[in-house]
């Protein structure tokens, strides 16, 4: 049976790596009359660099055997005829389709750069959002009104808080006295105005309802925030904006299509 996924990889290997011989361009090999480009070589031994190898004389040499090999056997395939194989064909094809791609985002990518102010609104933006506080909480989520208003009951007669928790729906705090641990005030806006509203080391008195059901918190303690510095963050700001740009591209590009 025919491997043809295999084939197409060498295919595309011997189309990347088979040129013509010039007698001012650097080759690593020369195959049958055809070059393998030193550039070439360079490229992957890079690549292997970036995965942690040691760009050694050993390395280079393996990669340049390795080149030798897969310009043979593609050259051997397309003697077959097997670059006219149907299946082949279509993987060619899903391939370049991805490299032009690529290829596309990447040259976007590189002319609409991330602007240092736009980066600097972000993380103020961010900053922002989050605030310059940070809570430890408890709190324990239960189905109903009146379940909420029994163990309000219960805590104002000194029952425990962290033993009650062991009946709240959010199982994963629950298990942990309730605990939310030391997070911004980014809860759902009733949770989140809730407790703002309470001193350290109180209980709400009345149920606070939200999409997830009804809650009882405790604030266990208040502090600063440490904010990490813009030039700490400023990789995945940087991530993140061009993440954003490229898919409203691709929005864009969807928009302006017909697609049945």
């Amino acid at each position: 049976m025919l491997k043809t996924k295999k084939f197409a990889v060498l295919a595309i290997v011997a189309a990347l790596s088979i040129n013509p011989v010039f007698a001012e361009e650097k080759t690593a090999a020369v195959v049958n009359g055809v070059a393998i480009s030193q550039e070439r070589v360079d490229t992957i031994v890079a690549a292997e660099i970036s995965r942690g190898q040691a760009d050694t004389p050993e390395l280079r040499k393996q990669i340049r055997e390795k080149m030798i090999n897969l310009t043979l056997i593609s050259d051997e395939a397309i003697k077959q005829g097997l670059d006219k194989n149907a299946d082949v064909v279509k993987q060619l094809d899903q391939i370049k389709q991805e490299i032009l791609a690529n290829a596309l985002l990447q040259d976007f990518v590189k002319n609409h750069p991330v602007s240092e102010e736009q980066l600097k609104a972000e993380y103020d933006k961010i900053k922002n959002k989050f605030g310059d506080k940070e809570y430890n909480a408890r709190h324990i989520l239960v189905a109903t009104e009146a379940e909420a208003k029994s163990i309000i009951a219960q805590l104002n007669k000194k029952a425990k808080f962290e033993q009650l928790a062991s009946k709240s729906l959010d199982t994963a705090s629950g298990k942990n006295g309730g605990s939310l641990g030391w997070t911004p005030n980014q809860f759902v806006a009733p949770f989140a105005n809730a407790l703002l509203n309470l001193k350290k080391g109180e209980t709400t008195q009345t149920p606070v309802q939200t999409q997830f059901g009804w809650h009882i918190i405790r604030l266990d303690d208040v502090r600063p925030m440490k904010v990490p510095g813009f030039e700490e963050v400023k990789p995945q700001l940087q991530q993140g904006l061009q993440q954003q740009s490229i898919q409203k591209f691709i929005t864009d590009l969807r928009a302006n299509a017909k697609i049945d």
